[in-house]
């Protein structure tokens, strides 16, 4: 396993303009519940696109002859659960060719990224149908890696099949002020079983669901998602690979362990019946989820990742005005 910090991994990745707007969108996420920033300056830095201009100092804008922003100690009062399915079926492959964990890590990484621009506080819930792996709240640079490598090693192609209930449930229990809870499954998921969960957690806390998107391996390509990404350029756009196995190559279903025989892949009657059941199944699941007031996302690929979560922040924050 690499040594390099998950966190420094993440900010590599992002490019500044874009981890400002994410971070201001979190800050506005509930005004009534918490403030943008504290009541303490902290320093003076030359105003840049994005910054409020309403933080302008103009005193020392004056002197400088160049407009200057005010830089504030945050006062954050906000907790942040995330709460990962690591079931086997975590392990197959993604829309965009990557195992899904691996996207599923990435959202991880700029939820904790973005929690420690803030200095949030983040605790984890991870695990399937025989195990559960809990992180306690914290914060700073070393629990959030803690919490990462944490969540790094509970994916595994050998785990049990995932029971998000248990995780859902579990999640209650164990937080008791009102928190932010971000759930990261599979498109799949939350189903029918978990309903009654998911709406009970809803009473209590914010509840975010971030979908990875399987691969159809039916499709000529590997295909997009039943729905619509969020972001603002289609997934192709952003630089991911499209490409499907090779026929020649076996294709092996993750939970169940069976082999997709090669004859029935690219064949076009069981390819639209395939992508018909995956449409059906994905207005089921969002129509479940608005239901229940519970927003939601979905993601091909690590290329996807940072536009549909500052999609989905977005959406949240206009709603709560």
């Amino acid at each position: 396993m690499p040594a390099r910090s998950r966190l420094a991994l993440v900010r590599a990745r992002l490019q500044l303009p874009t981890l400002r707007r994410a971070t201001g969108l979190l800050d506005g996420r509930h005004e009534a519940v918490w403030k943008g920033h504290g009541d303490e300056v902290d320093d003076l830095h030359v105003y840049t696109p994005g910054d409020d201009v309403g933080d302008i100092d103009w005193r020392a804008s004056a002197r400088s002859a160049q407009p200057v922003v005010k830089r504030y100690v945050a006062t954050s009062n906000v907790a942040l659960v995330l709460v990962v399915d690591t079931g086997r079926h975590m392990c197959a492959t993604s829309a965009g060719g990557e195992p899904k964990h691996e996207v599923a890590l990435l959202v991880a990484d700029v939820v904790a990224h973005l929690a420690h621009q803030r200095g949030d506080r983040v605790s984890l819930l991870a695990g399937d149908a025989g195990r559960v792996v809990e992180v306690p709240p914290g914060a700073g640079t070393t629990h959030l890696e803690v919490l990462l490598r944490r969540l790094q090693r509970t994916f595994d192609p050998d785990a049990p099949e995932g029971d998000l209930t248990r995780l859902l449930e579990r999640a209650l229990r164990r937080t008791a002020r009102r928190s932010l809870v971000v759930v990261v499954t599979d498109e799949a998921r939350p189903g029918a079983d978990d309903e009654r969960a998911l709406a009970r957690l809803r009473t209590r806390h914010e509840v975010m669901v971030v979908q990875v998107v399987d691969a159809d391996l039916f499709a000529a390509g590997l295909g997009t998602a039943p729905g619509t990404l969020a972001g603002a350029s289609p997934s192709r756009d952003r630089g991911r690979p499209v490409v499907a196995p090779p026929h020649s190559r076996t294709v092996r279903d993750v939970v169940s362990g069976w082999s997709l025989p090669a004859y029935l892949r690219g064949r076009r009657a069981v390819r639209d019946a395939v992508a018909a059941a995956r449409t059906a199944r994905h207005a089921e699941v969002r129509t479940r989820m608005r239901r229940l007031g519970v927003r939601s996302v979905t993601v091909e690929s690590t290329h996807d990742v940072l536009d549909e979560m500052v999609a989905l922040l977005g959406r949240s924050r206009r709603a709560g005005r």
